[in-house]
This record gives structure tokens, C-alpha cells and sequence, in this order.
């Protein structure tokens, strides 16, 4: 089975959100789909149509996260070399075209988020600069076309 790497933060992210569906998500769907049973025939009956939708997507939820959780690889972000970008890395790029400043962490699939700076193991960008260091280039196809960055800073924990 494959291993899925991911870092502490994003792997007690995932169970909090596995904990908030089995505590107060769940309880909460049965106990709509209960109220929507009371009002009469089901087969004409929204609420109880919702309901069981929602069921269904809660449940789904919840067994995705736990085979997430299953198949997670926890890396300590706090052992890290600092002279190479590796998984977990936190580095400042600088685009070679328009001189603008860029920060990131290559992350797990599953915690990826680029509007937080986080950016999947799988991206085109985390495959081009893993192993480059600090002053390096690095050139990474885009679906705007290949840009050119330099490695500014890799920063330690």
C-alpha cells in the first residue's frame, strides 16, 4: 500500500475534521433525517431527501479521511536539512521575469493549499525544486508555459 507523506499539522487537520464529522456532523444529519421521517410520506418529502444526501456525503467524508489517515507517512518538518528543498520545505523563490518574491511549503496531497503557500508533493513545482538549493534555478512548465525562479531562501523550522 502506498505510503502517503504529510506533515504533522496537515495530519491533525485531517483527524480534527474526522472527529467534528463523527461528533456533531453525524448525530446531527440523523437526528434531521429523524424530524423529516415525523412529517409524513418520504417520497415527496425535501428535508428527508436532503438529509439522507448529506448522510451520504458526511459518510463518504468520513471513511475518505480514514483511509487518508491510514495511509500517512508523518514527516518531521523539524529535522530537515536547511541547504536543500526537501519534502516539508519552506523556501522563498524569486521569479527570474517579473523579479517578484514567492513563498512556499511543498506538503502532502492531501493539505495542499496555495493560497496558503502550500503547494502538493505531486505539483510540477515541488517535483522540479526538490533537491535544489539555496541560488539555484530552477525552471518549472506552467500551463501559462515554463517560468524560471531562483531559490532565495530555504527556511528551517
Amino acid at each position: 500500500m502506498k505510503r502517503n507523506p504529510i506533515t504533522k499539522e496537515g495530519y491533525a487537520a485531517l483527524r480534527e475534521e474526522l472527529a467534528r464529522l463523527k461528533k456533531h456532523e453525524r448525530p446531527k444529519i440523523i437526528a434531521a433525517i429523524e424530524e423529516a421521517r415525523g412529517h409524513g410520506d418520504l417520497s415527496e418529502n425535501a428535508e428527508y431527501t436532503y438529509a439522507k444526501e448529506r448522510q451520504a456525503f458526511i459518510e463518504a467524508r468520513m471513511q475518505d479521511l480514514e483511509n487518508k489517515l491510514g495511509n500517512a507517512e508523518i514527516i518531521d518538518t523539524h529535522t530537515l536539512p536547511a541547504d536543500r528543498v526537501v519534502f516539508g520545505s519552506r523556501f522563498t523563490l524569486c521569479n527570474i521575469d517579473t523579479d517578484e518574491e514567492i513563498s512556499y511549503q511543498i506538503v502532502g496531497v492531501d493539505e495542499s493549499d496555495i493560497n496558503k503557500g502550500k503547494i502538493s508533493i505531486e505539483s510540477p513545482m515541488a517535483k522540479a525544486l526538490i533537491g535544489k538549493r539555496i541560488q539555484d534555478e530552477v525552471v518549472v512548465e506552467t500551463p501559462n508555459g515554463k517560468r524560471v525562479f531562483e531559490i532565495l531562501d530555504i527556511i528551517s523550522d
